[in-house]
């Protein structure tokens, strides 16, 4: 007589506020959520680098690098062997990416003013004609249609 033990299947992990995580869609959904983030880089301990910026993307491809520049973080969840979840003191969230002897720690930042945009200097008004420009000619594109139309 034999007994089938595959027949119930172990439950998903459930990790909450502390934990590790391996597998890469799970860290790719965790690094997704964070948007705007402090990094500590240590090698071996010693701070390599650190400072604030926002994260655009998270991917897992073999043949990309994870790149940290110009205060935009691009993760590839393959640069590292798993996530370690975490609290402070203070009951802050922080994210300890690992690989090997690297540690790239991400903290959310969620209590301070935007970073700016070197790249965008629009004011309110520029913003506002700009919008109003697109609203014209899609309201231009329409009546030209219905213009168009037998009807």
């Amino acid at each position: 007589m034999s007994h089938d033990h595959t027949s119930q299947p172990f439950p998903a992990p459930c990790i909450i506020d502390f934990g590790i995580i391996i597998n890469a869609e799970d860290i790719k959904r965790i690094l997704n959520d964070l948007g705007r983030v402090r990094y500590i880089h240590t090698l071996d301990g010693q701070l390599q680098s650190e400072g604030e910026g926002w994260i655009v993307e998270v991917f897992s491809d073999p043949h990309q690098a994870t790149i940290v520049a110009n205060r935009s973080l691009y993760l590839n969840v393959q640069s590292f062997d798993y996530l370690q979840l975490q609290q402070s003191d203070t009951q802050t969230a922080y994210f300890d990416l690992i690989q090997d002897n690297r540690r790239l720690r991400l903290i959310p930042v969620t209590h301070s003013s935007p970073i700016p945009d070197s790249n965008s200097n629009l004011d309110a008004a520029a913003l506002e004609a700009m919008v109003t420009q697109v609203l014209a000619a899609k309201w231009d594109m329409q009546l030209d249609d219905e213009d168009d139309c037998p009807f």
